[in-house]
């Protein structure tokens, strides 16, 4: 049986999803825990993209193959009781045997909180901009960038075969109390790209760079993006569509 799951999960703990040798991942973790419950060692785990180092999940999606037959909410039930508490599983479905969560994801969306107050509770979740920010323009620029566009500029992925064009449906700037949330959907991402169009619009609003400049980096490639990267600490990747599931415009925020 393949059975499509939907996560969340506290990356700060993690080296990402994907797994690695010698270092804690969130695949390998949740390895673990299906190896365990179904007592089948060779299991696979797909997931719908990777996450990096420190980075968050509200909706992660991967899917797996399985010897046995059972409701979702039982696998979701006690694959919960095995997984440690900063990963959880939302959701457990049946799905067909040539369902795959990366290849036929259709959009992705990601949130990034940044904090313009310190944050006793919130720092493992937000990135503190201790300077002012000017919303409108971060909001002005943040338009430029959706649309089908070459992203070379804000991806680590430069010189290799991966195509960096990209159709972004949507950049967003939300003021929710001291709370800034970016939201971004598109049809996929490129390595380093949401972090560093973040960081990108946190010098827009702090008066450094202009939309005219942020225009030009879509048009030649550049590295200066590279110097804005955000920390991963307010990323969060938000929710996975698939065909038939209408893009939404809301989204979700931890804090």
């Amino acid at each position: 049986m393949r059975y499509k799951v939907t996560l969340e999960y506290d990356g700060s703990r993690y080296r990402g999803w994907q797994v690695q040798q010698n270092a804690r991942s969130v695949q390998g973790t949740l390895l673990t825990a299906v190896s365990q419950l179904f007592q089948q060692p060779d299991v696979e785990i797909y997931g719908s993209g990777r996450t990096d180092a420190g980075v968050h999940a509200l909706g992660q999606v991967a899917h797996l193959d399985v010897n046995v037959r059972w409701q979702g909410g039982e696998i979701r039930d006690r694959l919960n009781e095995v997984l440690p508490a900063d990963i959880n599983i939302l959701a457990v479905e049946s799905v067909a045997p040539d369902f795959h969560a990366r290849h036929h994801a259709v959009a992705r969306s990601y949130i990034y909180q940044i904090s313009r107050r310190r944050n006793a509770f919130g720092k493992p979740f937000v990135w503190w901009v201790k300077e002012p920010l000017n919303v409108k323009a971060m909001q002005a620029a943040a338009k430029v960038l959706e649309g089908f566009h070459d992203f070379q500029s804000f991806s680590n992925e430069k010189g290799k075969s991966k195509s960096s064009q990209v159709d972004v449906k949507q950049v967003s700037i939300h003021e929710q109390g001291d709370l800034l949330v970016v939201h971004l959907v598109a049809s996929h991402f490129l390595w380093k790209m949401v972090r560093r169009t973040v960081g990108m619009l946190v010098e827009v609003g702090a008066g450094r760079l202009s939309k005219d400049q942020v225009k030009g980096f879509l048009e030649t490639a550049s590295p200066e993006p590279a110097l804005f990267t955000a920390p991963p600490t307010g990323l969060f990747l938000e929710r996975v569509y698939y065909p038939g599931e209408t893009i939404s415009t809301g989204f979700r925020t931890l804090l």
